[in-house]
């Protein structure tokens, strides 16, 4: 009887730090609300069809565009393993997401070395951009002055008059020695194995599980 209570007791403390978390995810969340947006410069990116603005990513005034900073090109020369994953993920919810706000993935590569792995990944419901020449990835953090690539993700506004204002920008780097852990919240597959006794121990993704895990 003891020990049935005992694990009574301890499945309710789980379920109230489960509620806790919640509550707290919805307050930094709500942190991240209050921001106040900076004006930014109508950057030129390329995609499939030639030249793109960030302006024209928008579908609509008023929508927030995301932007995900896929580590690939310079000197990132092979595709993110980390970054696919991640892409994978959002290629099947990426039609979901419209709904609300626009959604693109941006690589320092050239547009056809990024539909290139795009095709090899299956990736068919992304918009797909090249920062080319640009500043932007440097701008924004996702790559330093010697080319190495650093994954981020991005929120952008554009306002009814035409104004682009930049919301949020969030690295992987949480502080010195907490890698990779930034953005979380960005892959459901960390969040899967949290659930599993044995946890996340120290898997990292595959390009091809069939030769590996």
């Amino acid at each position: 009887m003891d020990h049935e209570r005992s694990v009574l007791t301890t499945r309710e403390e789980l379920r109230q730090a489960e509620l806790e978390l919640m509550q707290h995810t919805e307050r930094v969340a709500e942190m991240r609300r209050s921001l106040t947006p900076e004006a930014i410069d109508d950057y030129v990116f390329e995609d499939a069809k030639g030249s793109v603005r960030l302006s024209e990513l928008f579908t609509a005034p008023d929508r927030s565009l995301i932007v995900y900073h896929f580590m690939f090109g310079k000197n990132q020369t092979e595709p993110c393993p980390l970054c696919t994953m991640w892409i994978d993920g959002y290629n099947g919810i990426a039609h979901h997401v419209r709904q609300r706000a626009d959604f693109v993935v941006l690589a320092a590569a050239p547009i056809d070395e990024i539909e290139r792995w795009a095709k090899e990944r299956g990736w068919d419901n992304l918009r797909l951009v090249s920062a080319g020449d640009s500043t932007f990835k440097r701008d924004f953090g996702s790559e330093t002055d010697d080319g190495e690539q650093i994954e981020h993700v991005s929120v952008f506004k554009k306002s009814r008059d035409g104004a682009l204002l930049h919301v949020y920008t969030k690295g992987a780097e949480m502080a010195p020695g907490v890698r990779e852990r930034g953005i979380d919240l960005l892959s459901p597959v960390w969040h899967l194995f949290d659930l599993t006794p044995e946890g996340r121990g120290d898997w990292y993704p595959s390009f091809d599980y069939a030769r590996g895990v």
